[in-house]
């Protein structure tokens, strides 16, 4: 399915130079400012494509969730995105140094010149400002350096960025002028993200949140640092939610409501009620249970394909699950059948960070499920596939789940490729993808 997603795209692009390139004429090739000036235009053109299809990627339409998942199209969004930045900073700089060549001028004198007098050149010049604010503060360098709530409005900028630089597009460039099929073709682009974004990301969240009315309904403390958010609703089963999924959760508070959150399900959803487990990591998560009982929630989702169904047989099952990561496959654990062989490998670096610790042993004792863990530096407990044999035996014919920190899924995969396990046995999502 990711191939032939790329080949769409790709024949997508394609199809928009090539309605670009018969709009061409011999002054476009006059001499070499001219040129500079065509390229840059054509970098303008891919640069908006991409960004069009970066915010497709992450506009939750469902069926493309749910063919290729979250955290893939996510993966997606994130190497499209500079690759348009890179492409309409290159139209900026060159058609500066088009125009200011042609006219014999010097090329910042020309940029102030055109972003102060052409017409739609200052909110385009204003939305290629925000676009670039919205990608440094996404490099990992500087987004951990950063509140996760700075960052995310930030990030919203990326939208306000794009619908700056539309009007510019299709009234003053010059592969639209006089080229109506041109214009109409880019209109019904944006029109067509318009809609999606307003559809999936806003009316329909809205719409199911206010028809299960959904609220706390309770807030239970599990530890250190951890507490459960417990959403009750009626008719949440109509939802369709599953274990392993996840929501962007808005909690409609005077400090809150503008933030919105993802967090797994730590529990299998029932038809009144919702759980998810939250522990202290930033400053939303570290302050989330003081939030008052019977606070109005809104959410976006469920998302993630993440879930039981991902197996290819219930025989043998391996989950293993790093700190918060275990709480989706906590979840996952009471919607995989009795008769299914469970083995659980919970890596932490200490007792504190143990999530749901109770709750599993539980489940080991009235599942027969095996609760392996492995608490200690990663020396002591190095993820390969002697340690993971070691303490699931079965990992070789098992269906294997893991949830964690990038580099925990990182040497997972690595350890089930040298056990022999093929591709559709190995299933991870990592969390840092649920945040966009």
């Amino acid at each position: 399915m990711g191939d032939q997603a790329f080949l769409i795209t790709g024949l997508g692009l394609g199809f928009t130079l090539t309605v670009q390139i018969t709009t061409l004429t011999s002054g476009d090739f006059a001499d070499i400012y001219a040129i500079i000036t065509t390229v840059s235009r054509f970098f303008a053109l891919t640069g908006s494509y991409l960004s069009i299809i970066g915010l497709l990627l992450i506009a939750r339409i469902p069926w493309v969730e749910n063919a290729l998942g979250h955290d893939r199209l996510v993966v997606w969004h994130r190497k499209a995105m500079p690759y348009a930045l890179y492409m309409i900073t290159l139209h900026v700089l060159l058609v500066a140094l088009g125009y200011a060549g042609s006219e014999g001028k010097v090329v910042v004198h020309e940029l102030w010149v055109m972003v102060t007098t052409y017409p739609w050149m200052l909110p385009a010049f204003v939305g290629f400002i925000l676009l670039i604010l919205a990608g440094i503060t996404s490099y990992k360098q500087v987004r951990s350096q950063i509140k996760y709530e700075t960052w995310w409005v930030i990030h919203l900028y990326t939208y306000l960025g794009v619908a700056l630089s539309f009007m510019h597009q299709i009234l003053t460039g010059g592969m639209f002028i006089g080229h109506p099929l041109n214009r109409a073709y880019w209109i019904g682009l944006y029109v067509a993200v318009l809609l999606a974004i307003v559809t999936w990301r806003i009316a329909l969240p809205t719409y199911r949140s206010l028809r299960h009315n959904l609220v706390i309904s309770r807030i239970e403390n599990e530890g250190p640092g951890v507490v459960s958010i417990y959403v009750s609703g009626k008719e949440i089963s109509k939802l369709r939610a599953q274990g392993g999924q996840f929501f962007n959760w808005r909690f409609l508070t005077k400090d809150r409501w503008h933030e919105s959150h993802p967090f797994s399900l730590s529990a299998a959803p029932t038809d009144n009620e919702l759980r998810f487990t939250v522990k202290a990591l930033g400053d939303s998560s570290q302050s989330i249970e003081k939030i008052p009982i019977g606070t109005r929630v809104i959410i976006e989702g469920p998302y993630g394909i993440f879930t039981r169904d991902m197996a290819s047989q219930f025989k043998h099952v391996t989950l293993i699950g790093g700190g918060v990561g275990i709480t989706p496959l906590r979840a996952i654990i009471e919607e995989i059948p009795d008769s299914t062989t469970i083995d659980v490998i919970y890596r932490a670096r200490d007792e504190s960070d143990l999530v749901l610790k109770d709750e599993l042993d539980k489940l080991a004792s009235t599942r027969g499920i095996r609760v392996n863990y492995l608490v200690g530096p990663r020396t002591l407990f190095p993820i390969n596939q002697f340690t993971i044999k070691k303490y699931a035996p079965r990992f070789a014919d098992s269906d294997v789940y893991v949830c964690g920190p990038q580099t925990l899924i990182d040497a997972v995969v690595d350890a089930c490729k040298e056990a022999g396990i093929p591709k559709n046995r190995i299933h991870h999502e990592a969390f840092l993808y649920h945040a966009q």
